[in-house]
């Protein structure tokens, strides 16, 4: 069902003085104020986080807003419906008052006559400068006209600059569960949008539209949504200039068409079975298609594909991979995940394989109280039931489509990262269209910076941003805006602040603090919002954060599969407890429950990882979901809430299928950037073991890596070769000296020899820093080797 929601003159001034929650001092560092405690800005007009509404009445039966087609002119209909709001901006009265504003610059009233003299010594034709009004503008002297003579020229109406300070948008709790941490309760308007959208298939989506001038309550007029018309009828108490949010008819999602196909054949392979998946290659992209129910294995089909920058003759051919894989699906032409076993597709995953099942986190988007503030759930699903767009649309132009990322997929990253910010330049709005000024003050960096961007619609974070510091005279022409970024990301990852904690595993690694509720009780979930707003923003303008996170956040930003494989990156421990009990004979001999131990201030309590866990025992018959009930909690549930709105925040500027061509190495060194490797440190502090031991540097293998190392690798490939063996990118600030474990012990970096008749591929064991190097032929053998390992180690290939 259709709403508006009316959200107050953007020419009103709203003051602080009884509607704004302030900010309060405490001896934790991050808190933000109360109501009570007031910061040392408080006297700002509207300082704070408001949680003002407008005195706007709620209308019930109003006209509807009818989607129509372009080609037949808007009708009404009925049955709508008008919500009270938050306000979105106001007049600033002080222009230094820290925060964001929407600057807009426009031309208004008549053109400017005026006239001028010639200057002496001009000859017709050529041009001079003069001064007419307050600007000054360069003349062409006419053919007839001479020194001294007076000229009328007109000038365009001078453009005015406008800006509109934004007031912080609030967060909506998702469900009743979720209570505190800078969360408001659903209002009952918004909660029915959500469930009526949820009820007819589809997601709901609000929009902000401004009222155009001479329209007035019960008059109509039309807006163009994402490539619709729509008619709306302006509600009462609105008027011109004025913002409503609207929410279009919900429409359930539809496969996308494929404008143009080409018919490709291939044989069904022995494996497939009729109404079974099996998946093939076309066009060096893996396709999941299903065998028809009247064919057997090696009869021919046919099937239809999409042939945007196809190019000659494509091959066919089937492949089979014991690991996940990412396909395209011929029905609706988006992207799945897909584990095959013996060339078979698997996708029963009823009983858990502790050795490959894996889940993929799935946000369900839904309508704030705040139309500039989604909110949303995140859950873990089977792989093989995540699914993610292959197109992207930006009004009535396609961005890119599975071609591309078909054609980018096995490209460098640098190659990648221009595609990327060619995509991200597309969808950044035009200066000239209206920017974002953020203003901040240095003593209070943090605080401003989030009521900054928390402030911000989704379409003001894909504008142009132009940062300032008050009081300092700086032009933002890049430097500014990377100290903003450095500075804000490492106060956010700061262990100090409670939102985030050193790993215990990789001292380089940031995990999120599963007690940030304590350390920052009333805001915590904000800072993670802003967080996952700031991630995103950096990817945008090719920015640096200070701060590398753990693995499994980077798959669950880019939506890939998490195994028990992930827990043993983060803690080796707590996985072979799991395996182990994985491979007992009587698991009830253990005398376990559906419970696990968490120390919060140094206080033990135990937490059930299932509704009602600690009245339930752990047997044979619910060893398998006791296991994926432990892989979710260490995964997902154990930080949901902050996980949540980092990845809202992040996808309210990255629109997901954009990411498709990145895994998450690579995406770690685009937010982190190449570190800086001293390589002769590196070299000093490696430890030689198995074959290497005895002849450690003088071994003709260890100087042919040294010398790949030094010589062949580039700055990118020797970030990968650390995150191959380390985990991470990141160096130790003290060096590779004090490089630690994963059981948080000193472990130098470690170069093991192997046969080669053991394995052909080099292997890394990020748990203790160790590579296994095979004692190869040639160099040139082992940079071929070495570099396909490094490269394919989080794609998932199987290479031995």
């Amino acid at each position: 069902m259709p709403i508006f929601r009316i959200m107050g003159n953007t020419s009103s001034n709203n003051s602080s003085s009884t509607n704004s929650q302030q900010r309060r001092s405490s001896g934790y560092p991050g808190h933000r104020g109360t109501q009570n405690q007031r910061s040392n800005y408080g006297n700002y007009p509207g300082a704070g986080r408001s949680n003002a509404t407008s005195s706007l009445p709620v209308v019930h039966n109003a006209p509807n807003t009818t989607q129509v087609s372009p080609s037949l002119p808007a009708r009404p209909g009925s049955n709508n419906v008008v919500l009270q709001g938050t306000p979105v901006s106001s007049s600033a009265s002080d222009p230094e008052r820290p925060g964001a504003y929407a600057v807009t610059r426009t031309s208004s009233g008549p053109a400017q006559v005026f006239r001028v003299t010639v200057p002496p010594g001009v000859r017709p034709g050529s041009e001079f400068s003069v001064h007419a009004g307050s600007r000054r503008v360069r003349v062409r002297c006419p053919q007839t006209t001479r020194p001294g003579q007076s000229l009328q020229i007109t000038l365009p109406p001078e453009p005015i600059t406008n800006q509109t300070f934004l007031q912080v948008a609030t967060l909506t709790a998702p469900d009743k569960e979720c209570v505190g941490g800078g969360y408001a309760k659903m209002s009952k308007e918004v909660a029915k949008v959500n469930r009526t959208a949820v009820d007819s298939g589809g997601t709901a989506q609000t929009f902000l539209v401004t009222i155009p001038p001479n329209v007035y309550p019960g008059m109509q007029f039309t807006v163009t949504l994402e490539g619709q018309r729509f008619m709306v009828t302006c509600p009462p108490n609105a008027g011109p200039n004025m913002k409503v949010r609207i929410v279009p008819p919900t429409t359930p999602e539809e496969p996308q068409a494929a404008p143009k196909t080409q018919v490709f054949e291939v044989v069904v392979p022995p494996t497939a079975k009729p109404g079974q998946p099996f998946t093939l290659m076309a066009n060096g992209q893996r396709v999941l298609v299903t065998c028809p129910l009247n064919v057997i294995p090696g009869q021919k089909i046919r099937f239809q594909l999409p042939v945007q920058h196809m190019v000659g003759n494509i091959k066919l051919s089937y492949e089979g991979n014991n690991g996940w894989n990412r396909t395209i699906r011929v029905q609706d032409l988006k992207f799945q995940w897909v584990r095959t076993e013996n060339d078979q597709v698997v996708l029963d995953e009823s009983e858990i394989d502790f050795n490959a099942s894996a889940f993929v986190r799935k946000i369900t988007y839904l309508e704030g109280n705040d139309a500039r503030m989604r909110t949303g759930k995140v859950d873990f699903v089977p792989a093989h039931e995540a699914v993610v767009d292959s197109k992207l649309l930006a009004g009535d132009k396609t961005l890119m489509s599975y071609a591309d990322v078909s054609s980018m997929q096995e490209k460098s990253l640098d190659e990648k990262t221009k595609w990327f910010e060619n995509l991200c330049e597309q969808l950044t709005g035009e200066w000239e269209n209206g920017h974002i000024k953020i203003l901040v003050r240095r003593t209070s960096l943090l605080q401003d910076s989030v009521d900054a961007v928390m402030s911000l619609s989704r379409e003001d974070l894909r504008k142009r941003w132009r940062f300032e510091f008050s009081g300092e005279p700086g032009i933002d022409a890049g430097g500014v805006t990377r100290e903003w970024f450095q500075i804000v990301s490492e106060e956010l990852f700061d262990p100090d602040r409670g939102l985030w904690l050193s790993s215990t595993q990789n001292q380089m690694c940031m995990v999120i603090n599963p007690a940030s509720g304590f350390a920052c009780p009333d805001d915590h979930l904000i800072y993670f919002r802003f967080l996952g707003r700031i991630i995103g923003r950096a990817l945008f303008d090719q920015q640096v954060i200070k701060g590398h996170m753990v693995r499994h956040i980077y798959k669950h930003l880019l939506g890939w599969p998490i195994s028990f494989n992930d827990i043993d990156y983060e803690d080796h421990d707590y996985y072979s407890s799991l395996k182990k009990l994985a491979d007992m004979d009587d698991v009830s001999l253990m005398c376990l429950d559906f419970t696990t131990t968490e120390e919060t201030l140094g206080a033990r309590t135990e937490v059930p990882i299932i509704d009602g866990g600690a009245m339930r025992e752990v047997t044979n018959e619910n060893i398998s979901e006791y296991l994926e009930a432990n892989l979710r909690y260490r995964m997902l549930d154990r930080t949901k809430n902050q996980m949540s709105e980092l990845l809202l925040g992040f996808f309210d500027v990255v629109p997901e299928p954009a990411l498709t061509i990145f895994d998450p190495n690579e995406l770690e060194l685009m937010l982190c950037g190449l570190p800086e490797i001293d390589i002769k440190d590196w070299e000093k502090n490696t430890l030689y073991s198995g074959l290497f031991e005895s002849k450690t540097k003088t071994h003709r293998v260890v100087n042919w890596f040294w010398e790949i190392v030094k010589k062949d690798f580039d700055q990118e490939m020797r970030a990968r070769l650390l995150q191959f063996v380390t985990g991470t990118s990141g160096v130790p600030a003290r060096g590779f000296a004090v490089l630690q474990s994963n059981d948080g012990n000193i472990k130098k970096f470690t170069i093991h020899g192997v046969e080669r008749s053991q394995f052909m591929y080099p292997r890394g064991h990020t748990c203790f820093n160790r590579i296994d190097l095979p004692t190869y032929n040639s160099k040139k053998e082992m940079f071929e080797k070495l570099k396909l390992a490094i490269t394919t180690s989080a794609i998932g290939f199987g290479i031995e």
